[in-house]
């Protein structure tokens, strides 16, 4: 697990909210977007949700309680699916704290649909999972899952560019992670093709 290369909570916010706003700007389609950030999921909650349309999820709530994230392989052995009674993988949510779990308690958000699931509690400084065995040869989808919360723009830009099958560029995409304001012209250079005034709209109820 990338647990101990996720790094602090402050820095994963910033990154997914900022890898939802480049995703308005190359997708026009929501649906279609691999990343989403809601600032105002709930009160005083931010949610965001990573999710790359084939069965798999990661969802990402942020609290002052602390962060949680709640991740779904749907091909891992661990998956409910994968066993008879339907049932949560023994030890996924064991020793969570009540104040981060309950906030997954939400029919949206599909508490039983997981694989896996880290927290941590502000001014924690490590994160933390339940006690879960995970039979030799089987995992449970988080490294690949939280692998897709990028640390750096280079790995950033290269899925993106695979993902969206268009050209980015590396300078501007360096520029935004250091950064610099996401104006018109960046969003015309990003994507010429893109609306700028609706892309603008989406990138400001986001945030």
């Amino acid at each position: 697990m990338l647990m101990k290369t996720l790094g602090d909570p402050i820095r994963i916010k910033k990154h997914v909210k900022l890898f939802s706003i480049l995703d308005i700007i190359f997708c026009e389609e929501d649906w279609l977007r691999f990343y989403h950030f809601d600032a105002n999921w709930d009160k005083d909650i931010s949610l965001a949700t990573i999710n790359n349309g084939a069965g798999d999820h990661l969802y990402i709530l942020f609290s002052e309680k602390g962060v949680i994230m709640k991740g779904f392989d749907h091909e891992s052995f661990l998956s409910p699916h994968a066993r008879d009674d339907f049932a949560v993988y023994p030890g996924i949510y064991d020793n969570t704290p009540h104040a981060l779990l309950k906030l997954i308690e939400n029919d949206a958000l599909e508490k039983e649909e997981v694989t896996f699931c880290v927290w941590r509690e502000t001014n924690d400084p490590t994160w933390k999972r339940g006690d879960v065995v995970i039979p030799e040869g089987e995992d449970d989808g988080s490294e690949f899952l939280l692998g897709t919360i990028y640390q750096d723009f280079e790995d950033y830009v290269e899925w993106a560019r695979n993902y969206y099958e268009m050209p980015i560029s590396m300078e501007i995409i360096q520029e935004i992670f250091s950064g610099s304001p996401i104006s018109e012209e960046v969003i015309q250079s990003l994507n010429p093709d893109r609306n700028v005034d609706e892309a603008i709209k989406e990138i400001n109820k986001a945030l």
